[in-house]
């Protein structure tokens, strides 16, 4: 149980869908993420009532002054004050209604400042703790949630989803709270003043509510699937500028430019939905709030001009009065138009909303148990029993990828994995470091079945090199670095050295501070493959697996890079993924996979003797093409469909 509650396991669904039914994601945001600032809060919040109150001030002494200074009609009077308080005489008057107007109007330019801040230092500050937050619920994702979710559409949660809550924050809510204000404050005015006249105005508002909650729920689905729209182009967008090497390669830039047009004009649709209902309920509140406008001009008008317009309308209006009806009325009229853009805005900020509690609702497929225990003190010794594993495809089917793997690898030993692409050998040490869960049987490294052991402390112990080496963009420096919290430049220089990297970055005008760009785009695929690997080598661990590391490497770098890891996995468990034999020719013992089994296992020599696939294989390795079988040779080229296609 986490603390927001039951969580939800990852799920290829939307993750607007991925939430507690009837949940406000934007309420709840707000209390678990707005109680560290609710200070800040509460300080904006009151800043911005105190000054609404002051725009009522001017109305009010523009009346008095018409009625008691300039047409004599009522004695001067502040509501509030004691008559005995104010002066007496119309020049001291006149000044007393000056200073009050300048006062008004300073007073609410300050609350209008502290307001900004308060609410700014909230809105910035919520907004950096959902990102942070979301993005650690991201990665605490298993890598299935990966393979099903696009990066662009992530993306778009961790940015775009999360700046339109800051949007709501700091204007929205704000304005929400200006409107509640002053038209409260200034129906209350004119209800203690005149409340007969009071109620024309205000006669709108249940017609301006109605009005509002039709538009809330026709409009929600329209912004929840503006939001999607949203995630696919940018999903779109980072597909074709990630793969613009490709793209130009290929001459392909009509065809992506027609892909990404296609998902700009998904979002236009969806867009100009949300759009058309917006524009019809906007004009609709100006139109009702239009009304009560007029109402109170043709009544009021008439009342000081030639009495009562109706037996309701009793007793006397003076100029004044209906002066402060009619600024009133008008500033009440903005209020209520506002009104339809808050909806509009809490609308969009909710179908937002609903992404990043989805994302944070989804619970991790692969977590520490509750009783995980750290991995301590770890020999390498690593054991497969009866391991079945499939992976989930886009129709919720499974992919059996890996059928019943038994076999134990020796604290120290070397391990080879090789067969043919799509056997299963990567997969197979991905659930070594619990990217992924076995379907069936275990698998354990010192006795411990790592799902009893906690994440860090497994991954921690196992040094990981891909056959498709990532690299950040930064130095080759921080690259190897990003193995260590503080590594000294002697540590990260021997693990180059080791990974046979060091010369090739000596070359360079800038060393170990050559910038490699995104994605390591600068270096050629062997120097990123060196880099990883001196990543790995600078980890320390007690366990290794290089998933393919030198297949980006020439045969002369090969075997430099194998000279100097012999070292590095002498005391070590090493699982070596290699496509070219000689890789694994010295290793203690040799998996041979074919969909998903192992059907040979042995040393170097004793497979070769067996004249099975491993055989064949090696002499494709080695050149002697002739007498391989011919159905070797079909299944090789894909002219054979196997039970995985």
């Amino acid at each position: 149980m986490s603390p927001r509650g039951k969580r939800i396991a990852d799920t290829d669904g939307a993750f607007s869908e991925i939430r507690a039914e009837g949940e406000r994601a934007v309420l709840r945001m707000f209390r678990e993420f707005g109680g560290k600032r609710k200070l800040h809060f509460a300080l904006g919040a009151i800043a911005t009532i105190f000054a609404r109150a002051m725009e009522l001030v001017p109305a009010y002494v523009l009346a008095v002054a018409i009625d008691s200074l300039f047409f004599d009609e009522q004695a001067f009077a502040i509501v509030g004050v004691p008559t005995a308080w104010l002066p007496t005489e119309p020049e001291q008057q006149l000044l007393l209604a000056a200073a009050l107007l300048a006062g008004a109007h300073v007073s609410g330019a300050l609350l209008s400042w502290v307001n900004s801040w308060a609410w700014n230092h909230f809105a910035q500050h919520f907004q950096h703790e959902v990102r942070v937050e979301t993005y650690e619920a991201m990665q605490h994702r298993h890598m299935g949630f990966f393979d099903n979710k696009q990066t662009g559409e992530i993306m778009s949660i961790l940015n775009n989803d999360v700046n339109q809550l800051e949007q709501f924050l700091t204007h929205t809510l704000n304005r929400a709270i200006r409107i509640v204000v002053r038209t409260g404050g200034m129906a209350s005015v004119m209800l203690i003043v005149n409340w007969r006249l009071g109620i024309v105005p205000t006669i709108v508002i249940p017609a301006i509510a109605y009005a509002s909650y039709k538009f809330v729920v026709v409009i929600h689905p329209k912004y929840r699937a503006v939001r999607a729209a949203v995630g696919e182009l940018n999903s779109r967008l980072e597909n074709s500028i990630g793969g613009i090497q490709v793209v130009k390669s290929f001459t392909n830039e009509p065809f992506e430019a027609d892909r990404v047009e296609g998902s700009s004009e998904n979002y236009l649709r969806k867009q100009w939905e949300a759009i058309r209902i917006r524009i019809v309920f906007r004009p609709t509140i100006k139109v009702l709030t239009a009304i009560g406008y007029v109402a109170t001009f043709v009544i009021g008008g008439w009342w000081v001009m030639f009495g009562s317009p109706h037996p309701f309308f009793q007793g006397t209006l003076t100029a004044g009065t209906l002066v402060m009806f009619l600024n009133y009325s008008r500033r009440f009229m903005n209020p209520l138009r506002d009104f339809g853009e808050v909806l509009n805005d809490y609308q969009y900020a909710e179908a937002a909303g609903e992404r990043i509690v989805g994302l944070l609702d989804s619970e991790p497929a692969i977590a520490d148990r509750a009783d995980a225990r750290e991995l301590e003190d770890v020999e390498g010794g690593v054991e497969y029993r009866d391991v079945w594993f499939g992976y989930e495809t886009a129709d919720g089917e499974g992919e059996t990828v890996l059928r019943d793997v038994s076999f134990t690898a020796r604290s120290g030993q070397m391990i080879g994995l090789v067969g043919s692409t799509g056997a299963g050998k990567s997969t197979l040490v991905k659930l070594l470091l619990r990217m992924y869960d076995v379907d069936s049987g275990s698998v354990t490294i010192d006795g411990h079945d790592v799902r009893d052991v906690t994440l860090e402390s497994l991954r921690a112990s196992i040094g990981y090199v891909s056959q498709e080496p990532y690299l950040f963009h930064g130095t080759i420096r921080e690259n190897i670095a990003y193995a260590s919290r503080a590594p000294s430049d002697r540590d990260v220089e021997r693990a180059a050295r080791t990974a046979g990297a060091h010369e090739f970055i000596e070359t360079f005008p800038d060393g170990y501070e050559t910038v490699v760009g995104e994605r390591g785009v600068k270096l050629s695929g062997g120097q990123r493959q060196r880099i990883s690997i001196a990543r790995a080598v600078l980890k320390d661990p007690d366990v290794i697996v290089l998933d393919e590391a030198t297949s980006h490497v020439d045969n002369e770098t090969e075997a430099i890079i194998q000279d100097n890891l012999q070292d590095l996995i002498e005391d070590r468990t090493s699982f070596v993924i290699a496509h070219r034999l000689s890789t694994v020719r010295d290793a203690d013992t040799i998996l041979v996979l074919d969909e998903g089994e192992v059907v040979e296992r042995g040393t170097h020599d004793e497979l070769l003797e067996e004249n099975g696939l491993y055989a064949t294989l090696w002499e494709v390795h080695v050149g002697e093409l002739e007498g391989i079988p011919e159905t070797f040779a079909e299944r090789s080229t894909g002219t054979q469909p196997t039970d995985r296609e």
